[in-house]
């Protein structure tokens, strides 16, 4: 998926939607964490997508909180 379309996804679900994706977001991301600790993770560059998501998440949350 595009970055384009990913935000235009976001900013078209609701609050409650947008927090569990949050949830799920960073529970992938302590996962991730977990893996390269361990030395399992092959695709390190996915933590640094996953951050990105979640700023990406909060910040559509903040918009709508106004």
């Amino acid at each position: 998926m595009k970055l384009k379309e990913y935000k235009e996804e976001l900013k078209a679900k609701s609050l409650e939607d947008l927090q569990s994706d949050l949830v799920a977001a960073k529970k992938e991301l302590f996962n991730l964490r977990f893996q390269n600790a361990t030395n399992q993770l092959e695709n390190t560059s996915r933590i640094k997508d996953v951050r990105k998501n979640i700023a990406r998440i909060q910040t559509v949350i903040a918009q709508k909180a106004e």
